[in-house]
Formats: structure tokens, C-alpha cells, sequence
């Protein structure tokens, strides 16, 4: 069978043509290499591992169906009557989006609260302030009510909620910590991806075009930006600890963009490790997912208006991964 039609086999709701340019668009892995347009036709057989890439992003035909509540081993860290903070485990993703077949998170939450959550993020996503991607683990915010879910936003908006992540990525730092201010917009050559802009290389196309004097120069960078419809991104970085050919970081989160601290690492030539969107092609380790987990949560309480931070460590496999790259540094030394 070819594989643009195993891909519909498997995702019944996605369209032939669609399907065909995820393969095209690098959307799809196939034995872990990431697909290309000439793949598309390609013979499969029932031993061929096929993965379709962040299912929950991909912008395709929206299924508006209510999630069903399914029973899970929720991991609450904190509830009371008016919110909870869940630690999201890595390969699930958190509700319901175009080309998503598994159980998601939202089912959990809903079995658990039942219709006590709000609807303020639409029928799909009950009681889901933010998210993260499917592969990152860690902590997220449930509101139990609009009012909730709507205060809990504007603390989103006005970038005062504390997150931080711990990051695996490749390469060393000169430097232990460092600050990224690029904005982001959608990558102009693969819709499923983002792309970081250089200020410093727009700023000297447009020179080298135009020949722009200095306040020439400004106007068009921000009309530039304007235009593409970027959005600003701002995250600082820590080094927790360097390792042969790796860091191990703590990325803390200004902004909450799509794939924010993915794009920003890989724009500063340190992709996460395993990861399949903005990771190196080639790499020793073969990962089903970036190695990155939501650690740090902490928001003013919309009732209580006390400030509550919350802490988890990463997983076991991720804690695993780390522990055998310096297995290999101890051995080397």
C-alpha cells in the first residue's frame, strides 16, 4: 500500500490530498526519517513504523465533537473548587484537534470533574487555560469556571505567570545563561512549523536592497514585522549543567508561543534533543519526542489572590537519558 493512502487508512478524517502534503511538508516519519514530497507513493508494508507529527497543531478540517470522559490516572498536583494544576505525561496531547485520535488529556479531566469545567476555550478543550505539545511533559492550569479561566488568561496576557522548563539540547555554552528576543511567525516554507526572525539578517536585507538610511532602515524592519504577522517571544536560558556535547538547561518562559522554547534553541544552533520538528536530522539518539518538561508553574490564585508556584521533576525516561549522557562523560574521562 502506498503510503499517502496507509496515512488515510489511519486518519480517516484527513483527506487524501491533505495527507499527501504532510508527507510532503515533513509532517509524517517513516522508520524515524522524516518524509518527503517523492515519498508519497511510496510501497509500506505492516512493519513500516509511521508517525504522523504533532497532530494537535496541524490546521486541517476542525472535528467540533465534545470530547467523551474517560478514566485516567490523573497526576494532581494541586485542586480545590475553583481550579486544578495537572502534570501532563509525556505522548499525550492535551484535547482534541484536527487528525487526533487518541484519548487526550481533556477526557481524563473531564471524567474526573465532569461539568464542573469551563467552556471558555471551546466544546473541544473544557477547562484548558493553556498547553503544552504533546511530547513535553509537566505542569498545566485547569479552570473549573469561566470567571476562573478568564482571570487566569489575563495573567497569560500580561506575561506575569511564572513558567519555567527543563530543557535537554544539544551542544555547549560559552556563556551559563543567555536571553532570546525573537519574534515568531509561522515558517514561510512549512506550514506545520515556526521560524524565529534575525532581526540583525532582515535588517540587512532590507539595507542592502533598498540602502535605507537609519530611520529609513526602522520604518521598514517594523513594517516588515507588521506585515508578517509575527509575534513577539521573549525566553531566558540557564545552564544547569554541561555535558559532553550536551546542556541540560532551565528555559523560563516570557511569552507562551507555539513550539517557543523548540524554535528558539534550534535558532541558536541548540535544537532538544529528539526533536523531530526543529531537532538535527542526524543524531545518535533516537527519541520519540523533544526532551523538554514543564517544571515550574506559578500564578496569582483568581479568588485566594495568594501567589502559588508549583514544581515537578521530569519523568523517569527523561531523567534516564540524562543520567546515561553522563555515564558516557565519566567514561570518556
Amino acid at each position: 500500500m502506498r503510503l499517502d493512502l496507509k496515512l488515510v487508512q489511519m486518519y480517516p478524517s484527513i483527506s487524501r490530498s491533505k495527507c499527501q502534503r504532510l508527507i510532503a511538508n515533513g509532517a509524517v516519519t517513516l522508520n524515524g526519517r522524516r518524509t518527503t514530497e517523492k515519498d508519497r507513493k511510496i510501497n509500506i508494508s505492516d512493519q513500516d513504523e509511521i508517525i504522523l507529527l504533532d497532530t494537535s497543531i496541524i490546521e486541517l478540517d476542525a472535528q467540533n465533537t465534545a470530547p467523551e470522559p474517560i478514566e485516567m490516572d490523573l497526576d494532581i498536583v494541586y485542586e480545590d473548587e475553583y481550579l486544578m494544576v495537572v502534570n501532563k505525561p509525556r505522548g499525550i496531547v492535551v484535547h482534541p484537534g484536527s487528525g487526533t485520535i487518541d484519548p487526550t488529556l481533556v477526557s481524563g479531566i473531564l471524567y474526573h470533574c465532569g461539568a464542573n469545567l469551563s467552556d471558555a476555550g471551546g466544546c473541544d478543550r473544557p477547562g484548558i487555560v493553556h498547553r503544552i505539545d504533546k511530547d513535553t511533559s509537566g505542569l498545566l492550569m485547569v479552570a473549573k469556571s469561566n470567571k476562573i479561566h478568564n482571570a487566569l488568561k489575563k495573567q497569560l496576557s500580561k506575561h506575569s505567570i511564572t513558567r519555567s522548563y527543563i530543557a535537554l539540547v544539544h551542544g555547549n555554552f560559552a556563556e551559563n545563561e543567555g536571553y532570546i528576543d525573537s519574534p515568531i511567525i509561522r515558517d514561510p516554507k512549512n506550514r506545520i512549523k515556526k521560524a524565529a526572525l534575525d532581526e540583525a539578517k532582515i535588517r540587512a536585507s532590507l539595507k542592502n536592497k533598498n540602502n535605507y538610511d537609519a530611520k529609513k532602515l526602522d520604518e521598514a524592519y517594523y513594517d516588515f514585522i507588521k506585515n508578517s504577522r509575527s509575534r513577539e517571544a521573549y525566553t531566558s536560558y540557564k545552564v544547569i549543567e554541561s555535558l559532553n556535547g550536551f546542556s541540560l538547561l532551565r528555559c523560563t518562559l516570557k511569552t507562551g508561543r507555539t513550539h517557543q522554547i523548540r524554535v528558539h534553541m534550534a535558532s541558536i544552533g541548540h535544537p532538544l534533543v529528539g526533536d523531530p520538528l526543529y531537532g538535527l536530522k542526524k543524531t545518535p539518539w533516537r527519541e520519540e519526542g523533544q526532551m523538554l518538561h514543564a517544571a515550574i508553574l506559578g500564578f496569582v490564585h483568581p479568588v485566594r489572590e495568594e501567589y502559588l508556584e508549583f514544581s515537578v521533576t521530569p519523568p523517569e525516561d527523561f531523567q534516564k537519558k540524562v543520567s546515561k549522557i553522563r555515564g558516557r562523560q565519566k567514561k570518556r574521562h
